[in-house]
């Protein structure tokens, strides 16, 4: 049995890039240190994205809390191995490790694996690290909306981010092909009560945070699509359900539009929203700004291949994005290359339509086989017997092989070599946000101030989400580091605010004041 004294806890985001400054808190580690048990005193909290993990700073008998996804599981390995040979027990846990806890096991030095949720697991196995006892693996599973953690924001290291993070319902309904959310988070949604989150967000303006990300799986979580389905099907009770579900989301936004006018929201959410004006209206008025739209492909061929054939295509798809716009949300718009369907053409008609369509900002991605997706499913089954190696790893375990010796694109193409499509996705990038194009842009904004703002901004989402992700030469991506390391620097004062430490939580609607009696009602 181990005393308190003797079990130290640290928690790490594993990043192979150091910013100095990062973008969006990682908020899952503030939620484990919510998550840590008193008796064990405040974790001690590592986020690689602003610097390395000092390894002095682990001793024999701490335990160590690694949270990995994808992308930085080999570094997360890394790390883990590191902490056991200094004598630490070591955790693993996260959407990878959830995916594959065997491999965090066996490469990354885990003692034990946290599956699923990590709100109430990851406690139980500190007190069973504790007591001696501990399971190898932990089934955190769905856990309820009530049992969802707040975050420990007084131990965010001060002048570090430029935007904090607030989850307000995990899931999606959806069940796109690129995408694990609804096979690790479930595809109902399970909303946080409303008081519990506004709560957090005053909290974080208290501190001077201005910029506030919901960091949700989906924002807009019920459809009126999804509503007119269930009343044609019959079903009264999904039906009152999925009312209930709408009606929340309305009551929190017309709390959060009680919030100090110099807040900002972003979010992330379907298309499907740009047909339902009484949400988006609320959006604004809530001081939601802008959300995260997957628009993905601009084809229907391309749209049917990622299972997102709810989504519009072509001009129809340009007036759909439009509607954001004309509800005062801007959008940054998501697109894939790579697609079986993709043509020498659908870069240039990619970059036309996010234009014509007025989109904010935006990001094309190559696509990518992850962990837990039908892609990934369908891609590991296509290699039969036959699957190729690159540095002595498989290629269907890619997130294995060193980043500098990883390709860049994983899914054969059936007209486009790997090089070809890499650099017509580059090109995109480089117009979209040419200096010219960026101010043309930058005319949304109120004042010079907020303009600046937009083009510091729009450089170092270019630079940290382009240039570091797709370029293959490592002298191009180190000169691509050290830029963002500049921009994130000077970006992160214009986003800072004023401290409020006597900002009150707004109070909650007289229950005895009808809702507006439309705004559940508005089915087509």
């Amino acid at each position: 049995m181990l005393g308190k004294d003797h079990l130290r806890i640290h928690l790490v985001n594993p990043s192979d890039t150091a910013f100095g400054t990062a973008v969006i808190t990682p908020r899952w580690l503030y939620v484990l240190a919510m998550a840590t048990p008193e008796k064990f005193g405040d974790p001690e909290i590592c986020d690689e994205t602003l610097e390395s993990l000092d390894p002095q700073r682990i001793a024999a008998g701490d335990v160590v809390g690694i949270g990995i996804h994808t992308g930085n599981a080999l570094r997360g390995y890394a790390v883990g191995r590191l902490a056991r040979e200094r004598g630490a027990h070591v955790v693993f846990g996260g959407i990878h490790a959830t995916l594959y806890p065997e491999e965090a096991l066996e490469l990354g030095g885990a003692h034990a694996v946290v599956k699923g949720d990590g709100d109430v697991a990851w406690g139980q196995a500190l007190n069973d690290f504790a007591s001696g006892t501990p399971h190898r693996i932990y089934e955190g599973g769905r856990v309820a909306p009530e049992q969802f953690k707040a975050a420990r924001w007084d131990l965010l290291p001060p002048d570090r981010y430029m935007w904090a993070s607030v989850q307000t319902v995990r899931g999606c309904s959806k069940h796109c092909s690129f995408c694990s959310v609804w096979r690790t988070d479930g595809q109902k949604p399970r909303q946080r009560p409303t008081d519990v989150v506004v709560e957090e967000i005053v909290e974080l303006r208290r501190r001077g945070f201005k910029f506030i990300a919901l960091a949700d799986d989906n924002f807009y979580p019920v459809s009126l699509t999804d509503i007119a389905l269930a009343e044609r099907q019959g079903n009264q009770h999904r039906v009152e359900e999925l009312r209930a579900i709408r009606e929340e989301r309305f009551e929190f936004m017309e709390r959060l539009a009680g919030l100090p006018d110099d807040l900002t929201f972003f979010t992330q959410i379907t298309m499907e929203s740009a047909e339902d004006g009484a949400f988006l209206d609320a959006m604004r008025k809530a001081h939601i700004r802008g959300a995260l739209v997957g628009v993905e492909a601009v084809t229907p061929e391309g749209l049917k291949a990622v299972f997102k054939d709810f989504n519009c295509s072509g001009e129809k798809l340009v007036a759909q994005l439009q509607k954001f716009r004309e509800h005062g949300l801007h959008i940054l718009g998501s697109f894939i290359f790579g697609l079986h369907t993709d043509r020498v053409g659908t870069f240039d008609a990619t970059l036309d339509l996010a234009k014509k369509a007025g989109i904010t900002f935006a990001q094309f991605v190559m696509l990518t086989p992850f962990c837990g997706t039908v892609d990934f499913e369908r891609w590991e089954k296509s290699f039969g017997g036959n699957i190729p190696v690159v540095e002595g790893t498989p290629i269907t375990r890619y997130w294995l092989i060193p980043p500098d010796k990883r390709p860049k694109m994983f899914m054969p193409h059936p007209t486009m070599s790997s090089d070809e499509m890499r650099q017509r996705t580059q090109g995109v990038w480089d117009r979209f946000y040419s200096f010219w194009a960026i101010w043309k842009r930058s005319d949304c904004t109120p004042n010079w101030k907020a303009r600046l703002a937009f083009i510091f901004v729009s450089k170092l989402y270019r630079q940290m989400y382009a240039r570091t992700g797709i370029a293959t030469d490592s002298a191009r991506r180190e000169r691509a580091n050290k830029r963002a390391r500049f921009l994130a620097a000077h970006c992160r004062r214009l986003f800072s605010g004023k401290p409020m430490p006597d900002l009150q939580v707004p109070p909650r609607k007289d229950p005895s004041v009808e809702t507006a009696p439309d705004l559940l009602n508005v089915l087509p």
